[in-house]
């Protein structure tokens, strides 16, 4: 039995996530603005459950939540880090307050937790950090620019975290979400810029935005599917540090990597002929 403690816990695969943890017999603390709404979703559970209220963005607050779960359980063994907030709209229409939103919970948000939950972790010298990032977090598309570039810094955060953890004997996996029938792309979760500029209509970024109101609800991928991977997962004791759900981002993730293959044999000569020559330092 572990202690899992997942933000965002309240509804979408956050609230997935804690009920595959509960039915695999861990421990929950469900973190959430409004923790009231997990209580409810699960009324059978509140011996092993543990509802926090919970603003990603409130460093003291997540402190406190964290305080709350090691005095409930005494340990926590894995940390879910999930709460997120989407932005759909070309990079230069997004505004100072739009792009700032955005990273307020999604990196810098993320960053308070895990500062705050990672010394018990070190002191455990055991535990697992998962880090929902998101096919966007290594494939960059059109209407998606600032939040996929909240999710590269979420990429980029954890690949240096597994390095200095894995000595502690703490992990670090990032999840890869593709397109799942989440409320993601709801008007409750998902912002719009708001001044959308007349040149990017017709475009891909305007292109973008009526894909995301058609496939809404619609989407490839199981949220119930991808909660009982995640745990499975977990529970493993091997897990990678990148996994990808869905066979979108699959299919994306082999395209990217094809390209940047492709473009770096290409540029190979030039990209190499940078250093210092041999001759002439010696």
């Amino acid at each position: 039995m572990s202690v899992w403690f997942i933000t965002g816990a309240n509804r979408g695969l956050g609230a997935e996530i804690v009920e595959k943890a509960l039915a695999a017999g861990h421990q929950v603390v469900a973190t959430a603005r409004k923790p009231e709404q997990v209580a409810e979703r699960f009324p059978e559970a509140a011996e092993k459950l543990l509802a926090v209220a919970l603003d990603v963005t409130d460093e003291a607050q997540a402190k406190a939540a964290t305080a709350a779960a090691l005095d409930r359980f005494g340990r926590i063994d894995v940390l879910v880090n999930n709460a997120g907030r989407g932005l759909l709209g070309a990079v230069e229409e997004a505004s100072d307050a739009e792009v700032r939103a955005v990273y307020e919970t999604n990196v810098f948000g993320l960053l308070n937790v895990t500062r705050a939950v990672t010394p018990a972790l070190r002191a455990q010298r055991s535990g697992h950090i998962v880090n929902l990032s998101s096919v966007g977090g290594f494939v960059g598309a059109q209407g998606w620019g600032v939040y996929a570039s909240t999710k590269f810094a979420i990429e980029g955060l954890s690949e240096a975290q597994a390095t200095e953890l894995k000595p502690l004997g703490v992990q670090v996996t990032l999840i890869e979400p593709g397109y799942f029938r989440t409320d993601f792309l709801d008007d409750s979760s998902l912002h719009r810029v708001e001044a959308a500029i007349d040149d990017y209509a017709d475009g891909p970024a305007g292109q973008m935005r009526e894909i995301a109101s058609q496939v809404n609800h619609g989407q490839p991928g199981d949220p119930i599917k991808a909660a009982q991977v995640i745990v499975e997962t977990i529970d493993s004791g091997t897990a990678p540090l990148r996994l990808q759900l869905g066979a979108d981002c699959v299919a994306a993730v082999e395209d990217k990597l094809g390209f940047v293959q492709h473009e770096l044999d290409a540029w190979r000569d030039v990209s190499v002929s940078t250093g210092f020559d041999e001759a002439a330092s010696a």
